[in-house]
């Protein structure tokens, strides 16, 4: 009988010298060592075995069944090395291959002339406000003094959804219900930035949808001259150090008095040329002090209280700045000419 264990001990170790794969090994083990397997059976001949032998013959047959475990479990370990590494050679990636090459946008140039605004005016202690570009003629035209038989109204061409409801002609209506929500507290500091629209003929100066940013500051002995020392500030960081601002009188019904903004050329410090048509200046926006009207209407003292407003088009910012002859350039997403714009970002 101890023959006959030995026996099955070298069949054992030579089954699992002869495994390469995991499963081949995982047969051997049921083989010889599950429940019905070799080494099993062995110990069910013990019943046949004269008493006295049975504890020799016994201690034999576990002796190889240690054995075969303990060289089975060392196979295992070396064949899940080897399999590990077959599987990452077969899953290896080449580091030293070009990667795949991905094609970045780049920031649009009125978004940047945005962000520019933005800054300079956070900076100052103003907060962004936002509003619908869906709005209702109330807030659009009737809070910022033009009633519906104004003739002003004639001075913008409107897109109208319905008789009280329109695509909004300006971001004063954002300034309206900033003014609105506060309801007679100060100080106000705000700039509201976004698209309007207006019904026009698209051409090189002009589009049916621009983008402006209009700002307002309402508080207790606001002047004219807070209004031209934040313009010539603006102008300044917008267009370069030295640049001057002249103001032109002029009209809307939200501000009294109202003016026209100019700043000195950039292109030529003011002496004359083909951009600014020889004057010298370059007209960049509207402003004015906020009407009495418009301060009673939204719940402020005009007796009290005073303030100035102010709206510039981004389009002609970012056509000066950068020397953009066609605001249709800004709409029609002509890559090249989106790219000139990547030094700039």
């Amino acid at each position: 009988m101890s023959d006959k264990v030995m026996q099955v001990q070298e069949e054992a170790l030579a089954a699992i010298e002869q495994a390469t794969t995991l499963e081949q090994l995982q047969q051997v083990k049921i083989q010889y060592l599950g429940k019905k397997g070799s080494i099993q059976a062995l110990m069910s001949e013990m019943k046949a075995l004269p008493q006295e032998k049975k504890p020799a013959f016994g201690q034999k047959v576990n002796v190889c069944k240690d054995t075969v475990a303990k060289v089975l479990e060392s196979k295992e370990e070396v064949l899940k090395i080897a399999a590990l590494a077959g599987k990452l050679e077969a899953e290896k990636i080449d580091i030293t291959l070009a990667g795949d090459t991905h094609k970045l946008g780049t920031t649009h140039p009125l978004v940047m002339i945005q962000q520019e605004i933005e800054d300079l005016f956070l900076s100052m202690g103003y907060k962004v406000a936002e509003g619908p570009e869906v709005e209702q003629d109330y807030y659009n035209f009737e809070l910022a003094n033009t009633p519906k038989d104004h003739p002003a109204r004639d001075m913008q061409d409107t897109f109208y959804i319905d008789p009280n409801t329109l695509l909004r002609t300006h971001t004063t209506a954002m300034q309206m219900r900033e003014l609105e929500k506060a309801k007679g507290q100060v100080p106000i500091k705000l700039i509201c930035p976004g698209k309007v629209y207006r019904r026009d003929d698209d051409d090189a100066t002009h589009s049916h949808q621009f983008m402006q940013c209009e700002g307002l500051v309402v508080g207790e002995n606001i002047t004219l001259a807070d209004l031209k020392g934040t313009l010539e500030y603006m102008a300044s960081t917008m267009f370069g150090q030295g640049r001057t601002v002249r103001f032109r009188p002029s009209y809307f019904p939200f501000t009294e008095p109202s003016v026209e903004v100019d700043v000195s050329c950039p292109f030529c410090n003011g002496k004359g040329c083909n951009v600014c048509k020889g004057s010298g200046w370059i007209e960049i926006l509207g402003a004015g002090m906020v009407h009495p009207n418009v301060l009673r209407m939204n719940g402020f003292d005009p007796e009290k209280y005073s303030g100035f407003a102010f709206g510039v088009g981004l389009e002609r910012v970012a056509m000066l700045k950068y020397g953009i002859d066609d605001i249709r350039n800004f709409y029609t997403n002509d890559v090249r000419f989106l790219k000139i714009f990547d030094r700039f970002d």
